[in-house]
């Protein structure tokens, strides 16, 4: 109906004041009774004619249809803002690994008329994070689409957020250059400091020469201490005397893989124990790079969530690091 005629009518829809660089929001909520003082501003933001809601029980409100494609995406690590202007947002309520089924959440965007856009799964977040947006396109959609969207969707959320783990690790720090003193090592603080920022319990850092069973020895020793992972850096290349690759093996853990298509970090190694402990080869570029193929596993890790080769193969696209001057990793496309 025509706004000058709408004093007294129900707004069924919030409508939105868009005024550049002072205000984007509902100027009138759903449910609003027009005033005759509301008649100019109405006007002012376009509406020359508005939407008179008459319940039809074929279709749903958009506040309404947005409540289902959130009920088809929420796990219980997140909460939901309420509906505002048709649109219902995802916030992570604790720090975590964010995943995202994206076949899934593809199949769902497909369907037309109802869109999910989240942020990049895979990756860590911290409690009080936006992880997601959803809302129908038009003001009303029929119940039958929504059905379709949850099924769909199937039983399980399309987005989950895993809670990191409390957890202690070990360092090995191998090579004959640190072990006899001839240089300083470098690789423990580093390790150190990317650990802390996961509250990770270190149990201690034992420096080792080259030889492979000791090495061995050395991550056995922190496992049997109750470690939940052990770091190992240094004698990740091919050289002869880098044996760290070995001395890993020699545990008796399954090689996930030894490589990785990402840049700094193709010579990274990944191992599980047969008691599913994750043992780690790191190489040399995490002691000065930024973030490495590290900063993209560990997350992982510390969320009890297994890395599998295919899980590695796919950071080729993404995988190169393009180490900027002001680094705002996770904000950036390394490991998308």
């Amino acid at each position: 109906m025509k706004t000058t005629e709408a004093v007294g009518q129900v707004i069924c829809h919030d409508m939105t004041q868009i005024i550049p660089g002072v205000t984007k929001d509902a100027v009138f909520r759903k449910g609003h009774i027009i005033r005759e003082e509301d008649i100019p501003v109405l006007l002012s933001i376009g509406k020359d004619n508005i939407y008179v809601w008459e319940k039809d029980d074929t279709k749903y409100h958009e506040d309404e249809a947005a409540d289902i494609l959130r009920e088809i995406c929420q796990n219980q690590y997140m909460k939901a803002t309420a509906p505002k202007e048709g649109k219902v947002e995802l916030i992570a309520e604790c720090d975590g690994l964010f995943l995202v089924d994206e076949q899934r959440l593809f199949q769902v965007n497909s369907l037309g008329e109802m869109m999910i856009a989240t942020r990049h799964g895979n990756f860590p977040v911290k409690k009080g994070d936006k992880l997601a947006g959803m809302r129908v396109i038009p003001l009303v959609i029929e119940k039958e689409k929504m059905e379709k969207a949850r099924q769909t969707a199937g039983d399980t959320p399309i987005l989950q957020l895993v809670p990191y783990r409390q957890k202690k690790a070990g360092i090995v720090t191998t090579g004959n250059e640190v072990f006899y003193g001839r240089i300083q090592d470098k690789f423990g603080p580093v390790i150190r400091q990317k650990l802390g920022e996961f509250q990770v319990e270190v149990l201690g850092q034992t420096l080792v020469n080259d030889d492979p069973d000791k090495i061995a020895a050395a991550i056995q020793n922190y496992l049997s201490q109750g470690a939940d992972f052990v770091v190992c850096t240094g004698g990740m290349s091919v050289d002869p005397d880098d044996t760290t690759p070995t001395a890993i093996q020699r545990t008796g853990a399954k090689i996930v893989s030894y490589g990785a298509p990402v840049l700094p970090g193709a010579m990274f190694l990944l191992a599980y124990g047969e008691d599913g402990r994750p043992i780690l080869g790191l190489p040399g570029c995490v002691m000065y790079s930024k973030r490495t193929i590290f900063d993209l596993v560990l997350p992982k890790i510390m969320a009890d969530v297994p890395v599998t080769r295919e899980d590695l193969a796919k950071l080729g696209m993404g995988g190169l690091c393009l180490n900027c001057e002001t680094c705002v990793f996770p904000n950036c496309g390394f490991g998308k």
